[in-house]
């Protein structure tokens, strides 16, 4: 801030009406800013302007000796004079002050947040909710930031519903921290369809400012199925890789174990519920091999199997990355990395305590059950099969006098929105009275809401609203021979009568008709007001 009744004398001295006194300690703070070596520059010559000042040093002196415009001298003279030696070592606010939001603003945009969904959208956006609020994206932001709110993140779970969830986890978990004497822990499994990529074109090294690069889009060369056993206390890798993880190859890795473990010990074998672990066959071999105890870990808790990590790991090191133009590639690499493993074991560590993971599991249990007591849809109510947002069109059962027979499996009443469907296969009153898919009661062919044709195999078209109420026949077109009605009268050597017209060939619209039907088709529905004819 600069006097208003402040001028510059003609001689080039100090201002008239300023007069910069220091304050008691002053002095001794800003000489020790100007010659510390360390100090800020900005705060050296602001220091600087106001000791010369002080010392009655004129204007043109100590702009020669800051190299700094008079304004900015002014400026800061001003500046201590107001604020002391504290006002020269912070700047003031600069630009535009944002407007706080109000604790109403805030608890609505934090309460919309968590209970409400922005429209056609599954989660909020900055803009999206400083739309629908009224305030700045940068406001949602800051907003947002205290109480940690992130709409755009999402993380998975998933929790087991096994019965036996407690029994298997301090099962398995004892095994880890406590193994048995004279026994070896192995989690086993397998990682399934390891695909051998090869790039589509090479990828440019890692550089300085810029990391290595690869294509997107790959080239597959076939997949390899990998068979491991962690051994938990040496930390070693009992290793396969086969085609196929069929019973028939979980076996063949058995016999592995068998061969490469020492035969005087017990193998604790940690599996998941694959259904390869489960079969006949491997039952009877794990029967004849008593030294094998199997323990099966909790559904949808893989997690808890030790060899998983080492998946993970070996998909992160060597797979995600490499260039594999063979299958054969593919195995020697993922060898080549065991074998490096096995060189520099290190013994695997359990550290959750199985108590801590129980209640964790029960807790969770627990919220979701709190948070979907009513089921996951309203009053309970499991999803529907079908949903209609659109009236249903009544398909009616047309007989030879042109009658409606009734509603079909698909239709109703004019009008009425249907909002859940039975599904496909469940029972129909009007298909059983007719006898078949394709046949009314009476023998008349079905026009509409058929699923076949009678005599053909082919699916038939409904009727559309128009033609459900005026009575126009629409029937698909014909892409077999046509064969006679089951209503349309015979004779007594079996042919068709001369009403009913056989015709073979591609469907054709008729000359004088603005339909496909054939004209036995037509003679069926003579009764309609608009027929084809």
């Amino acid at each position: 801030m600069i006097p208003l009744m402040a001028r510059t004398c003609e001689s080039g001295r100090m201002r008239e009406g300023v007069e910069v006194r220091l304050r008691p300690g002053d002095r001794e703070r800003l000489e020790g800013v100007v010659c510390d070596r360390k100090s800020p520059q900005h705060h050296v010559w602001r220091a600087r302007i106001v000791l010369m000042t002080a010392d009655s040093a004129v204007t043109m002196a100590i702009r020669a000796a800051t190299g700094k415009g008079k304004p900015t001298i002014w400026r800061w003279q001003a500046r201590y004079m107001q604020d002391g030696a504290d006002g020269l070592f912070r700047d003031a606010p600069r630009g535009r002050a944002f407007a706080a939001a109000s604790p109403e603003q805030i608890a609505a945009v934090v309460e919309r947040t968590l209970h409400e969904d922005p429209p056609a959208a599954t989660h909020w956006t900055l803009r999206s909710m400083a739309k629908a609020s009224g305030l700045a994206p940068s406001t949602i932001h800051r907003i947002w930031r205290e109480p940690g709110l992130k709409p755009h993140r999402v993380e998975t779970f998933k929790l087991s519903n096994d019965p036996k969830f407690v029994e298997k986890v301090r099962d398995i978990v004892g095994l880890y921290v406590n193994p048995p004497e004279r026994a070896i822990v192995l989690p086993v499994d397998e990682k399934s369809q390891i695909q051998a990529l090869d790039r589509t074109q090479p990828g440019l090294p890692m550089k300085r400012g810029r990391g290595a690069t690869m294509t997107h889009d790959d080239k597959r060369h076939g997949t390899t199925t990998l068979f491991a056993a962690l051994d938990v206390k040496a930390g070693t890798v009992i290793s396969q890789c086969m085609l196929r993880h069929r019973a028939a190859e979980f076996i063949r890795f058995l016999r592995l174990i068998d061969r490469q473990t020492p035969a005087d010990l017990d193998l604790h074998l940690i599996l998941d519920n694959y259904a390869a672990h489960k079969t006949e066959a491997v039952k009877r071999w794990l029967a004849r091999h008593p030294r094998f105890h199997v323990h099966f870990t909790p559904t949808s808790a893989s997690w808890i199997n030790a060899v998983e990590g080492l998946f993970a790991t070996l998909t992160k090191r060597r797979l995600k990355r490499g260039v594999f133009r063979s299958v054969i590639e593919l195995n020697q690499a993922i060898r080549a990395y065991l074998d490096a493993h096995n060189a520099n074991p290190k013994p695997f560590r359990w550290t959750a305590p199985a108590d801590t993971i129980i209640g964790k599991h029960q807790r969770g249990k627990r919220l979701l059950e709190s948070l979907h007591q009513d089921g996951p849809y309203p009053g309970g109510q499991a999803r529907p099969l079908l949903v209609r947002s659109r009236p249903a069109v009544p398909s009616p059962l047309i007989t030879q006098d042109g009658v409606n027979a009734g509603p079909s499996r698909r239709g109703g009443d004019p009008g009425d929105h249907i909002t859940k469907v039975r599904p496909w296969h469940a029972p129909s009153a009007a298909r059983d009275e007719a006898g078949g898919p394709g046949l009314a009661p009476g023998g008349a062919l079905r026009l509409g809401g058929v699923r076949r044709r009678a005599g053909t195999g082919r699916r038939c078209r409904p009727l559309s609203r128009r033609q459900a109420q005026t009575g126009a026949c629409r029937v698909a077109t014909w892409r077999r021979p046509a064969r006679v009605l089951p209503s349309a009268p015979r004779g007594q050597s079996g042919r068709s009568a001369p009403g009913a017209i056989r015709r073979a060939g591609p469907a054709r619209r008729w000359p004088s008709r603005g339909c496909r039907c054939s004209p036995a088709i037509c003679a069926a529905t003579a009764g309609h007001s608009r027929p084809c004819a």
